[in-house]
């Protein structure tokens, strides 16, 4: 079995969206509703708060084509430069809830979730480098994790309480999302699908909320692989290190009690050789424009 690395022993409330920089050669990650942006540089072995909001919290981010951070809160988009305390906002987008999860698009396009209000579900977003934002998908029950396939063709977005991975026909030039059919879904009792990536063998790894786990499905949607944590909730995972060999995983402590969340709730995790390596993440082109 991988040795499972405790690379931050954080006790996040919901320790999110890890993803690494390759110019910064670190991961980054939030705890959402804390509002905090963390750095990790495996060259020193230490991680730091990089980056606070007052109270607002960050529900994702990508990297922009010029290595700034694009942080999505509750309506606004914000560019934070490397070394700044402040991020200024560049879009402003008619949403009723915060974001959750967000992902760019090899056009730098970036599609980003929003979570289920009082009255109503939540939908995902494209929003163009231009800064216009439309409904590409209305009324997800939390929407989630999201992923390309290799070849572009395909691309997966969570819906976290219906337990299910969806995948759509994409649209390069347009963005466009069709022709939606479920990937896979998960039992009850089985833990909530939560952040995904895609390696470099086309395959999903798809973070388990109450499974204590991230697993491993080929692009038929049959499960071939299984990594367990020490923590109930595991967010999201990615692939990070020079050569994207490294899994890294984030986890969350949401009710502050390790004794029934597990030894591990709310730290960050890395899993040095799981026997195959991801891909960079694409960069977004929101502020450049």
């Amino acid at each position: 079995m991988p040795e499972r690395e405790r690379i931050a022993d954080t006790r996040a409330h919901t320790g999110e969206g890890p993803l690494w920089h390759p110019d910064d050669r670190r991961l980054y990650w939030v705890d959402i509703p804390a509002g905090e942006l963390y750095g990790y540089d495996p060259a020193r072995d230490e991680y730091e708060l990089v980056y606070e909001t007052d109270g607002v919290p960050i529900g994702g981010y990508t990297i922009e084509e010029d290595g700034a951070l694009l942080l999505f809160t509750h309506g606004t988009v914000s560019r934070l430069e490397p070394g700044d305390d402040i991020a200024q906002p560049v879009v402003e987008i008619d949403a009723e809830t915060r974001f959750n999860d967000v992902i760019a698009d090899p056009e730098g396009r970036v599609f980003c979730g929003t979570m289920p209000g009082d009255d109503e579900l939540g939908d995902l977003y494209r929003l163009e480098p231009d800064g216009t934002a439309t409904v590409v998908i209305e009324s997800v029950d939390i929407p989630n994790g999201m992923g390309f396939s290799r070849n572009l063709e395909t691309f997966y977005v969570t819906e976290s309480e219906a337990h299910a991975v969806y995948a759509f026909d994409y649209d390069r030039e347009t963005g466009a999302l069709t022709n939606r059919r479920t990937f896979l879904e998960t039992a009850d009792g089985d833990g909530v699908p939560d952040g995904m990536t895609v390696d470099a063998d086309d395959h999903v790894w798809s973070a388990r909320w109450d499974g204590g786990r991230a697993v491993r499905y080929d692009p038929d949607g049959r499960d071939v692989d299984t990594i367990d944590l020490p923590a109930r909730k595991v967010a999201s995972v990615t692939f990070g290190g020079p050569t994207y060999e490294d899994l890294y995983l984030t986890t969350a402590l949401t009710d502050g009690d390790r004794e029934t969340e597990g030894d591990g709730a709310g730290a960050v995790f890395r899993v040095p050789d799981v026997g195959v390596s991801g891909v960079p993440e694409f960069r977004s082109r929101i502020a450049l424009e």
